[in-house]
């Protein structure tokens, strides 16, 4: 199973994944039904998690809704650290995940809108270096792994920073490695060595510690909390969280 997952997330493209993995996995969700771990995006159950990711890392995907560590950690901090199921919030959320789509656009508290240059599961059709938005729009904006990917990432978090309302805040996650700073070389374009200098073909940096400090020069205030760290140990095995990743929180600059 792990081979058979790293092997299709590697060589099939993202948005012929987004569109058939979710069917496929119902499969999944039967076979794995269980009580060792729950999901806290669909609050589902399972024996353990699919794994997943280009080296197969264990217990990490959910068969159901296909959160990942990082969105059932986002979701536990959506609700313990911030108003996003309770204030009437504008949202926009880039490259939207599978996982939370149907689950904010259930919510009566929030106008939600989706939006990405290719993938089939937004709504609008849109470059991050070009928002087509009007300045200070959305009380919240959520862009989760897409800096490593785009052309000028301080320009699109320029943008994020430009449609955010004056109170607004965010999260924008991505990879981030031990390095002392990011590691970008704009003139490799072969996908075979972007894959062994940045982890994968269609990546064009990798983040090092220097990744709040960096997205902090478009204007952004960029802090880190390492909220992981503040939850119990039984709570963190019984969602698969994962240890050490922190949450970027964004606010208007």
């Amino acid at each position: 199973m792990k081979s058979i997952i790293s092997f299709v997330i590697r060589y099939v493209p993202r948005k012929y994944l987004q569109l058939v993995s979710h069917k496929v996995l119902r499969i999944m969700a039967v076979v794995y039904k269980g009580d060792k771990v729950i999901c806290t995006v669909c609050d589902s159950g399972f024996k353990k998690f699919l794994p997943y990711g280009r080296k197969g890392r264990d217990n990490a995907l959910c068969p159901n809704c296909l959160a990942l560590e990082r969105h059932r950690l986002m979701y536990l901090f959506l609700q313990e650290k911030t108003p996003f199921f309770k204030k009437p919030l504008k949202v926009l959320h880039v490259a939207p995940e599978l996982c939370f789509i149907d689950k904010f656009e259930a919510m009566d508290n929030l106008e939600y809108i989706t939006g990405d240059l290719e993938s089939p599961l937004a709504k609008v059709k849109m470059d991050i270096h070009q928002i087509p938005f009007e300045d200070e729009t959305f009380d919240v904006v959520f862009c989760n792994h897409v800096m490593e990917h785009v052309d000028d990432d301080i320009a699109a978090c320029r943008e994020i920073n430009r449609v955010l309302k004056k109170d607004g805040w965010g999260i924008v996650q991505s990879p981030v490695y031990p390095l002392p700073e990011t590691l970008e070389d704009k003139t490799i374009t072969d996908p075979a060595e972007r894959e062994r200098l940045f982890g994968q073909r269609d990546h064009v940096r990798k983040y090092g510690l220097d990744y709040a400090s960096r997205l902090s020069k478009s204007g952004l205030r960029v802090s880190e909390d390492n909220y992981v760290q503040t939850l119990p140990k039984e709570l963190v095995e019984k969602h698969a969280l994962p240890i050490n990743e922190i949450i970027y929180y964004c606010t208007k600059g």
